[in-house]
């Protein structure tokens, strides 16, 4: 072959390589926001007390799950179930105290994915409940938290008065800024963060967990004031389920705080608990919105994937309950919602989602394998058709309390504790347990049925089996710490 052909090929097989390099797009990057004990109590989700506008303007450019539900409502054990993509049982998965190291060792995390792939995976404040969890193997760097702990108060007078469990007065609202909190310090760091991920020019996946508004309602005052106490409508079905099974039980982490001037169960206490609750959400909302303007001052936006999502529902008052830790539809159903640029811009779906089906999804968007331990599944493909099925139904436990949500029903198994069925759509305030009524027990055999089927999918997960813990099966049985 002539030197001179030669030469001329060599050039156009460079010429194509670098104009194949130059077409390819970037793989996108990944902002992951997890805030504690936040259920769908967001301006976008339709709450018309909330003061949300930042989540409700990103809702406004992506896709809004409506009926996303957690595998298991207390912060450890959903967080391990989903950064693993596997289903909980009675013995995985279970507290505060689960982690995925301990219940799920062989399995591969959701960052650990991106990692490998990779991405630059930094884990700034409360993503696993424990920090040290998969720490090695998840993230790039080590995780960063204020150092402050979720109960650090700023005013005097908080710590004045303790309950018999040693904890101080559960709200507090002193006139400090955003940053005096460890949540607003979060919020700083995550933004001087996207500084240097930008500046290194590596794919990333920055993962940034809030605690608020999870107890106790601390937030600077600001957030108070957004509301008028009188005016805040409070729930209308303060009393136990009609017909409920000794199972069902409430939340006792709130009685370990001091409660100041307030008698719980009184109109007052319920006002309060609801202000503290909103505005410590607004509070999270305009760190979210800081954390996003920065996104799109550098440019960022159009190549990130965000993600925001609550790691389990909370009853605010609902039943006279407090918190999480029951499968009532209000403790389970949390708010997911998801922007990919050019993919999304406002739409809304109905689709039964689990939140354990957020890893495998992300993997896809990403164009990342899905491990083979994961159990969940892409619900990518509602990003172009919001209205389409996806689930069936849903799983979730916690406790004795087995759970199967539907488009309509939500079942609970107690075993020897009882049953509990409500018809969501005829009662979504789950008022009426329909388990031992003789009209609906065609539904009810069909629940426990799919129920089963639940099971026995959780049991076949591809790790193995947890050893038993018996600090966490005290804990399971006690109060979330």
């Amino acid at each position: 072959m002539p030197r001179s052909l030669s030469l001329s090929l060599l050039l156009a097989s460079l010429a194509f390589a670098l104009s194949a390099s130059a077409a390819a797009p970037a793989r996108p990057n990944v902002l992951f926001i997890a805030i504690d004990d936040l259920r769908p109590a967001l301006g976008c989700y339709g709450d018309p007390q909330v003061k949300t506008p930042h989540i409700d303007r990103l809702a406004a450019q992506g896709l809004m799950l409506n009926r996303a539900y957690c595998q298991v409502p207390v912060c450890g054990a959903s967080r391990a179930s989903l950064m693993t993509g596997i289903l909980p049982l009675p013995n995985r998965f279970t507290t505060h105290l689960s982690r995925a190291d301990e219940d799920a060792p062989s399995a591969a995390t959701l960052p650990q994915v991106f990692r490998e792939a990779g991405y630059t995976t930094l884990s700034n404040g409360k993503l696993f409940h424990n920090s040290a969890d998969t720490k090695e193997r998840s993230w790039s760097e080590g995780t960063w938290a204020s150092g402050l702990g979720h109960a650090a108060s700023l005013d005097p007078t908080t710590t004045a008065s303790k309950s018999a469990a040693g904890r101080s007065r559960i709200y507090e609202a002193p006139d400090v800024p955003d940053d005096a909190y460890g949540d607003g310090q979060l919020a700083v760091k995550t933004i001087a963060d996207l500084g240097r991920l930008k500046a290194a020019g590596k794919p990333f996946f920055l993962a940034c967990g809030f605690i608020r508004p999870h107890l106790p309602f601390y937030a600077p005052k600001k957030y108070w004031d957004l509301y008028d106490r009188e005016k805040i409508v409070l729930a209308e079905n303060r009393r136990r389920p009609a017909d409920a099974p000794a199972g069902l039980k409430a939340s006792a982490e709130y009685r370990s705080y001091a409660h100041g001037d307030y008698q719980d169960g009184t109109d007052a206490f319920h006002r309060m608990m609801r202000h503290g609750y909103y505005a410590s959400t607004s509070y999270v909302d305009k760190l979210v919105g800081d954390v996003l303007a920065e996104l799109t001052r550098l440019g960022l936006a159009e190549n990130t994937i965000v993600v925001i999502w609550g790691d389990h529902g909370w009853n605010l008052g609902e039943h006279d309950f407090w918190g999480k830790h029951n499968t009532l539809d209000t403790a389970v159903r949390v708010p997911l919602i998801v922007k990919v640029p050019g993919r999304t811009s406002g739409q809304k779906s109905d689709a039964l989602v689990g939140v354990y089906d957020l890893f495998p999804t992300l993997c896809a968007l990403a164009g990342l394998p899905v491990p083979a331990t994961v159990q969940g599944r892409s619900f990518a493909a509602l990003l172009a058709n919001p209205q389409q099925k996806f689930r069936d139904s849903v799983y979730t436990r916690f406790g004795k309390g087995d759970a199967v949500v539907t488009d309509r029903l939500i079942y609970t198994s107690y075993g020897t504790d009882g049953e509990m069925l409500y018809d969501l759509n005829a009662d979504p305030a789950e008022n009426q347990n329909l388990a031992a009524k003789a009209a609906q027990q065609k539904d009810l055999a069909a629940m426990r049925a799919l129920l089963a089927t639940h099971q026995k999918t959780a049991a076949a997960a591809k790790v193995p089996a947890p050893r038993p813990s018996p600090k966490k099966k005290a804990a399971a049985e006690g109060t979330e710490k």
